[in-house]
C-alpha cells in the first residue's frame, strides 16, 4: 500500500446490494477514500472479530443474514466504537430514531445524492478526530455507556438514567469482575466527601436506593437482567460473564 492510499480514511460498506455497493465504492474512492466492501452483517462482523477496524462504517437496514440494527447492536456490544451511518432505503422516522438511539452518528437514504452523503462521511470523521473517539465509550459485554452524552445502553436500547445513576454505573462498569464499595459508589455519584445524611453510614442508604432504582431501570428493557451483584455488608460488582454461574 502506497502511503498515500495509507492517508486516506477507510470506508465500510456492508451492503447486500451488488450494484449498489460496487458503485457507491466507485464514487468514495474518486472522492479520495478507500471503499472496503461487505456482502452482510456476518462477514463484516468477522473481518471486525480479526482485527479490522475501518475508519467509519455505512450500513445497510434490510440484509438477508443480520439486519443492520443488530450488526449495529453486536459492534457496541463489543466495544466497537466505529462511527456508524445507516445508509437505506427506508424512511420511516422509527426507522431514524431506532438507529440513533442505538449508537449510529447519522441516517441518510439511499436517494439523497452522494455529495449529501460524502459531506455527512466528512462530519462524522471530523467529529470522531475532534473528540478522540477511542475514549468517549466503555463497553463491557451487552452494556455500552457513551460517556460524552451520560447515556446508558443495553443490547442496543437506551436505558433512561439520570445523571446519577450513569456515574453509578460507570463506576461498576468501569471495574466490571470486581467489588466496589458503597462509598466509592457514593462518591463516584455524589462528589468525593459529600454529606450523606441519616448517619455515618447514610451513604448506604443512598447507594441502596439508586441501585434498586438502576436495576429496575434496566429490568424494564429486559426482564431477565441480572449483571448488578451484591456483596452484602460491602458493596455491589458489575457480573461480568466469566463471573457468572454455569
Amino acid at each position: 500500500m502506497t502511503d498515500e492510499a495509507a492517508a486516506r480514511p477507510l470506508i465500510g460498506i456492508v451492503d447486500d446490494d451488488p450494484l449498489f455497493r460496487e458503485t457507491l465504492g466507485g464514487n468514495l474512492d474518486d472522492a479520495g477514500y478507500t471503499a472496503q466492501l461487505w456482502t452482510g452483517g456476518a462477514p463484516f462482523l468477522a473481518a471486525l472479530a480479526a482485527g479490522g477496524r475501518p475508519d467509519l462504517v455505512l450500513l445497510d437496514w434490510k440484509m438477508p443474514d443480520l439486519n443492520g440494527i443488530e450488526v449495529l447492536r453486536r459492534m457496541r456490544a463489543g466495544g466497537v466504537g466505529v462511527p456508524v451511518i445507516f445508509l437505506t432505503a427506508l424512511s420511516d422516522q422509527i426507522f431514524e430514531e431506532t438507529a440513533l438511539l442505538g449508537g449510529a452518528v447519522d441516517f441518510v437514504e439511499k436517494v439523497r445524492s452522494f455529495v449529501i452523503l460524502e459531506r455527512r462521511i466528512r462530519l462524522a470523521l471530523e467529529r470522531r478526530s475532534a473528540s478522540a473517539a477511542p475514549a468517549d465509550r466503555l463497553a463491557v459485554g451487552d452494556l455500552v455507556l457513551d460517556l460524552d452524552s451520560r447515556r446508558a445502553y443495553w443490547r442496543g436500547r437506551l436505558v433512561d438514567l439520570t445523571v446519577t445513576e450513569f456515574a453509578l454505573v460507570r463506576a461498576l462498569a468501569a471495574r466490571a469482575g470486581r467489588d466496589v464499595g458503597y462509598r466509592d459508589l457514593y462518591d463516584a455519584g455524589r462528589g468525593k466527601g459529600f454529606h450523606a445524611g441519616a448517619g455515618e453510614d447514610g451513604y448506604r442508604t443512598n447507594v441502596r436506593a439508586a441501585v434498586k432504582r438502576i436495576r429496575e431501570k434496566f429490568k424494564a428493557q429486559d426482564a431477565a437482567f441480572d449483571r448488578i451483584g451484591n456483596y452484602p455488608g460491602f458493596g455491589y460488582q458489575w457480573v461480568t460473564d466469566r463471573a457468572l454461574p454455569d
